[in-house]
């Protein structure tokens, strides 16, 4: 019986403001992850507090740093 294979990889906000999140993804998922999540750091548009809902786009994750 074969394992599922994942690969970590990291969700940027769409909203440009640095915030983040990570999640697991099938490594023979042919599209990258695009997932409606909450960025405390977004500012609101109608109301210009912080705090909304946004898209988190996959990027890739920097090189691990071995010592």
């Amino acid at each position: 019986m074969a394992k599922a294979t994942y690969v970590k990889v990291r969700l940027e906000s769409e909203a440009e403001t640095g915030y983040r999140y990570y999640a697991k993804r099938s490594t023979r998922a042919e599209y990258k992850l695009r997932k409606k999540k909450f960025d405390p750091w977004a500012i609101n548009e109608k109301t210009g507090k912080k705090g909304v809902h946004v898209f988190f786009v996959e990027k890739k994750l920097p090189p691990h740093k071995k010592n």
